[in-house]
């Protein structure tokens, strides 16, 4: 499809899914409609985020130079009205992620998680930076080998690679301690690598039918070559999504002030990552190769 089908596309999705759960439901108590309708808020979000416009201001400017056909109330509305209804429509997004979800078709018993590190600013202004000020931390960005300031971003993913939920922790948090979290309310396989081998997780786990396997902590003294070999194969597939959050969706380069902005724009990268997998399944595509889905 072309850009003008995947926007009609979306917007036709993200309409009928909150009519769907907001049938008889207000989402303003009081106040005058706004001029830009949510579907159309939420559609240019996601659209936004899969063609890497991933600044408020970006995505309010393109839409309004390139696409204000499509979307007439653009040319009413100044940008900070369109952020500010951007950002309190989160639990909104969150709402439409779980409904799209449900109608992706995934292997539920097969589960990966990893993390991954998301600066807040860049290493040399860390110790005089304001943002996150007592969230943030000083952990270590394994990919880069480098001491980073900010969070960890926890992902659970299922085969083949669609994200079902995901936590934002303080660098210096250990990556086991958001898995129980992530897991809640699931059961079957979950793969880990070895930052993950923790005896005492496994058995928390597996109270809740869950059956963690981890690579062992040291690959010097691996017990089990071979069962970590069989690990990494599955694994890749995290580290692909991985790369599409950083590449693509530029997860490290958000640039928010505080919590609320920082996991609006998770939401909507998570919701616009589950729709593009979503449309590729429908047109026969390979469902993780997204940059295939607009031509």
């Amino acid at each position: 499809m072309d850009l003008d089908d995947f926007i009609i596309t979306a917007f036709c999705m993200i309409d009928d899914t909150m009519k769907q759960l907001f049938a008889n439901i207000r989402l303003r108590q009081r106040g005058p409609a706004p001029a830009l309708s949510d579907s159309e808020t939420l559609t240019m979000e996601v659209v936004g985020e899969y063609l890497s416009l991933n600044q408020d201001k970006a995505i309010y400017d393109y839409f309004r130079r390139h696409y204000s056909h499509f979307f007439p109330a653009m040319a009413k509305i100044h940008r900070t009205t369109f952020v500010r209804q951007a950002t309190n429509l989160w639990r909104v997004k969150e709402m439409v992620w779980q409904h799209l979800l449900e109608q992706v078709r995934y292997d539920p018993s097969l589960k990966l998680v990893d993390s991954f590190a998301v600066p807040v600013c860049q290493f040399a202004r860390a110790y005089r930076c304001r943002r996150f000020r007592g969230e943030a931390g000083f952990g270590r960005d394994t990919v880069a080998r480098q001491t980073f300031y900010g969070f960890r971003l926890h992902a659970l993913v299922v085969w083949p690679g669609v994200i079902v939920s995901f936590g934002i922790a303080s660098a210096q948090i250990h990556e086991t301690a958001l898995t129980a979290e992530l897991v809640n309310g699931r059961a079957g396989t979950v793969l880990a690598d070895r930052n993950y081998w923790s005896p005492k997780l496994n058995e928390e786990l597996a109270r809740q039918s869950l059956n963690l396997q981890a690579q062992f902590k040291k690959a010097s003294t691996e017990p089990w070559p071979k069962r970590s070999a069989m690990i990494s194969r599955f694994r890749y597939r995290i580290e692909t999504v991985f790369g599409q959050l950083v590449d693509r969706y530029m997860i490290k380069r958000m640039w928010a002030r505080d919590m609320w902005h920082l996991g609006n724009r998770l939401l909507r990268k998570a919701l616009s990552h589950t729709m593009a997998f979503m449309l590729n399944q429908t047109q026969g595509n390979p469902p993780l190769q997204i940059s295939k889905l607009v031509i």
